[in-house]
């Protein structure tokens, strides 16, 4: 894994995003230099331009879903995947072609070739199995602890995006451990942490084990390992880089208070804030045909109103209006009572169903944004009957609320809809995450998954 801007990337995705933009750079070079004599200054301006170009459609497909690794198992979702990457590339190559200086020397039929080798480069990644830098940046992995946490440490690293990492073995954190993991794994060596670790080749240890004190975790042993150069991760560390999220079950307060990241400032406020007015404004002009379609739609189907505005809990517990369109009938809490939405909810009308599927009924809320109630990228804003509930049934569930709640978020596009208070703790460890780690670039990459979860359905509300 790598990290970048606060944001874990497996690093065998990085090396496929690099490979194929000097795929697609010497590709297109090699049209350039058969349709036009390349002297020595027209090479000079069109390497830089055809390296950005190669890059730039690289991280687009990559932001789109490309090279998420374990998407798309079967042809139709593959297809489907690809599809949508060539049909989103094409109008942005051609976009990035009138920015270029190719308008020179290039017309229209050497663009139209730079478009083909851009497709095939897209279909070649999205269709061949192929494993770039697979074996190259290997790391080995030693866990400390036998029990139920080392086989969730072990399950997390079965994901195909973990492929670059390699239990190697289990080491018994002492005697009688509960062993839960093959026993045929189980480190047996007569010597120190380090002595084992050395002799497996291991580049990492992960403590796998809750239990601080007593004695349970080799301290002075994994310090010996940390000074010779093998880097050592706890529970809350480990999950926070291979799954994007901070478990509740191996989280620590000190963690929160002394760990990295959470962190605020009137710079990064003002960035987000900018951020979010230019882009909601975008937004808004391209989606208002969209969004005068669904209020007819809506009005047709179940008659006004048209929008539903309901209270949320919004930054510091702050309570506002959200602004959505109605997607349930107009009774749909005639008793009063909250209840939590589910993804099958018989509440829902015909065009609320569709809308919330492709999160047409969320548009509303990007007035929430330029008010500054809300933000585009956050925490989902929950309701005050569910926060009150949710603040009582799980610890630290109150830090989400120390940025300004989203349109979307990275809960909204690494899991599925929550109905309960099991789906509450899962989506909170993501939020976690992107409260630790928030920036802009991890606000413009769940902008991206979001694109892609709209167009492909994979994923939920």
């Amino acid at each position: 894994m790598l990290k970048l801007f606060n944001h874990y990337v497996p690093s065998n995705t990085v090396l496929q995003v690099l490979f194929d933009a000097l795929l697609l750079f010497v590709a297109v070079m090699v049209v350039f230099g058969l349709q036009s004599r390349l002297d020595a200054g027209l090479v000079a301006e069109v390497v830089p331009s055809a390296l950005a170009f190669a890059v730039t459609m690289m991280i687009l497909n990559g932001a789109l879903g490309l090279y998420r690794t374990g998407f798309g198992g079967n042809f139709r979702d593959t297809l489907m995947r690809v599809v949508m990457s060539i049909a989103l590339s094409i109008p942005v190559a051609y976009g990035i072609f009138r920015v270029l200086p190719w308008g020179e020397f290039a017309h229209d039929a050497m663009e139209i070739n730079v478009v083909v080798l851009l497709g095939f480069v897209v279909a070649v990644r999205g269709f061949a199995v192929r494993r770039v830098g697979a074996g190259v940046l290997v790391k080995r992995i030693m866990v400390i602890g036998t029990g139920a946490d080392a086989v969730a440490v072990e399950h997390a690293l079965t994901h195909p995006a973990n492929s670059s990492l390699q239990v190697v073995g289990f080491y018994p954190a002492g005697p009688g451990e509960d062993v839960r993991v093959d026993p045929k794994r189980v480190v047996h060596f007569d010597g120190n942490l380090l002595a084992a670790a050395n002799h497996l080749r291991v580049d990492e240890i992960i403590v796998a084990l809750k239990e601080r004190r007593g004695g349970v975790i080799p301290l002075r042993e994994l310090l010996d390992c940390k000074m010779a150069g093998i880097k050592v991760l706890d529970l809350s560390s480990f999950f926070e880089r291979v799954r994007g999220q901070v478990r509740i079950d191996s989280l620590r307060a000190s963690w929160l208070i002394y760990g990295e990241g959470f962190r605020q400032g009137w710079g990064r406020t003002l960035v987000k804030r900018v951020f979010d007015i230019v882009v909601s404004l975008i937004l808004l002009v391209l989606a208002t045909p969209v969004m005068i379609l669904a209020a007819l739609m809506i009005v047709i189907e179940d008659g006004a109103p048209v929008f539903y505005r309901q209270e949320r809990v919004g930054l510091g517990g702050r309570l506002f209006k959200v602004t959505k369109f109605r997607s349930m009938r107009r009774d749909a809490e005639r008793d009063g009572k909250p209840r939590w939405a589910a993804a099958n909810d018989d509440r829902v009308t015909r065009v609320g169903r569709f809308i919330r599927k492709v999160r047409i009924d969320e548009l509303p809320q990007l007035f929430n944004v330029l008010k500054g109630d809300m933000s585009l990228v956050g925490p989902r804003p929950e309701r005050p009957f569910f926060v009150d509930q949710l603040t009582r049934d799980i610890p630290f569930y109150a830090v989400r609320h120390c940025v300004k709640p989203g349109v979307t978020g990275w809960a909204q596009v690494r899991y599925q809809y929550g109905s309960s208070v099991d789906d509450a703790i899962n989506k909170l460890q993501y939020d976690l995450y992107y409260v630790k780690n928030h920036t802009l670039f991890l606000d413009t990459v769940v902008l991206f998954e979001t694109v892609r979860v709209v167009l492909t359905g994979d994923g939920a509300h």
